[in-house]
């Protein structure tokens, strides 16, 4: 990691590192020292991490003084400059209340049958190849690659350049000057889409974007491209390594995949248990305090003072979830973090567990005797990257 202090190493691949959860036991609120010397304060406690995301006095703009940004590129982005999830109230509100009502959970249920088709289409194609074969290049990637494409009104036939552009612009080891590089790319490319749209209309969310039809309010044409460079690549990457490691944890848990076999489907908590698990934001939420505020325990994070929230332990949090590291697919209730909470909850919440139960349990039923063809130590995790995950899952099946 770009950090040298946070996240320290794993010991297992589905699991956070030991460390967080000795100070989640022992100094749950505490300074950690990060790239530039800067000393944030790191939260653990489920309690802690969700109050802070609820609080409009930590903000998420990393132009601000003591933001605690993931490396140098974080930190170079002009004001105004990015996307709506590094902007803070009004100006979030405004730009994120025009997409409710692309991904109300009516509209995304809607979705279903084209979702379930292009997963038979996948392992169709998946099944003819050569075993072993990389489940993610061949089916946990293209999936919700083609399902945003497809909402946003982008031709999959770019999706090798979108792919490679998304992975750089998230990449902390490719550097500032990559990443930024990437994203003007990605930036133009839509932009030229966005201006295509506006000359031969259609009924996508480009075509709504261009049109201004997006309510309430109109969108400059910075706005409507940063918002559209954050759709196709959150829409993709961060489902794509949820989908790759949720059936690597799976298939190292033969009982658990079993419940995706079912012809009645896995429990309706399945889902969200594995999500809870396996929270890939595994390089915490940051803030910065805008004010002084007092946190459980005494003490008092002052203005000025950055925050790291630790969703991916505080999803693990005995005193909120009993046995924590058990995969409970009846837990209930189930209010885990990992699409953050409050304002900047993920706006395709709803569209990523629909992806994530349809992918599970077509690949499981579609492919009943799948099974790694590597050992899981073997396999190329992220951790160095702020989305966790899985390059690639070679796999093969009887």
């Amino acid at each position: 990691m770009t950090d040298p202090a946070f996240p320290p190493p794993r010991t297992c691949p589905y699991t956070p590192p030991p460390r967080l959860g000795e100070l989640q036991r022992d100094a749950p609120v505490t300074r950690v020292r990060i790239w530039d010397g800067s000393t944030p304060w790191l939260l653990t406690r489920y309690d802690d991490v969700r109050a802070v995301l609820a609080d409009r006095r930590f903000s998420v703009d990393p132009t601000r003084p003591g933001y605690p940004a993931r490396g140098p590129a974080g930190r170079a982005r002009r004001r105004g400059a990015g996307s709506f999830i590094s902007m803070d109230a009004p100006e979030h509100t405004r730009l994120r209340r025009m997409l409710i009502r692309e991904f109300t959970p009516r509209r995304i249920e809607a979705l279903r049958p084209a979702l379930e088709r292009t997963a038979a289409e996948l392992l169709d194609e998946l099944a003819g190849r050569p075993q072993p074969a990389d489940l993610v290049a061949g089916f946990a990637l293209p999936l919700p690659s083609i399902a945003i494409a497809e909402l946003l009104g982008v031709p999959y036939d770019d999706h090798e350049f979108f792919e490679d552009r998304s992975r750089v612009m998230t990449d902390n080891s490719a550097g500032g000057a990559a990443n930024r590089a990437a994203t003007a790319d990605l930036a133009r490319h839509l932009g030229t889409l966005l201006q295509r749209r506006r000359e031969h209309p259609a009924d996508d969310l480009l075509g709504r974007l261009s049109a201004g039809q997006v309510e309430p309010g109109n969108l400059s044409r910075a706005e409507a491209v940063s918002m559209a460079v954050l759709l196709l690549v959150a829409g993709h990457e961060t489902t794509a390594n949820q989908i790759a490691l949720s059936v690597a944890f799976l298939l190292d848990n033969p009982e658990l995949a079993e419940f995706f076999r079912r012809p009645e489907g896995p429990p309706a908590g399945a889902v969200d248990e594995l999500l809870r698990l396996l929270t890939i934001t595994h390089t915490g939420r940051r803030r910065v305090a805008t004010a002084d505020v007092p946190i459980a325990g005494g003490i008092t994070i002052r203005a000025g003072d950055g925050v790291i929230a630790a969703a991916d332990i505080a999803n693990r949090d005995p005193a909120r979830f009993p046995d924590p590291d058990r995969a409970d697919f009846g837990r209930s209730p189930n209010h885990h973090l990992a699409f953050g909470h409050g304002e900047h909850l993920c706006l395709g919440h709803h569209l990523a567990r629909l992806e994530l139960r349809v992918v599970l349990t077509t690949l499981f039923r579609r492919l009943p005797g799948l099974r790694l063809a590597a050992p899981a130590a073997d396999l190329p995790f992220r951790h160095t990257h702020p989305i966790y995950g899985v390059d690639r899952l070679p796999v093969a099946w009887d």
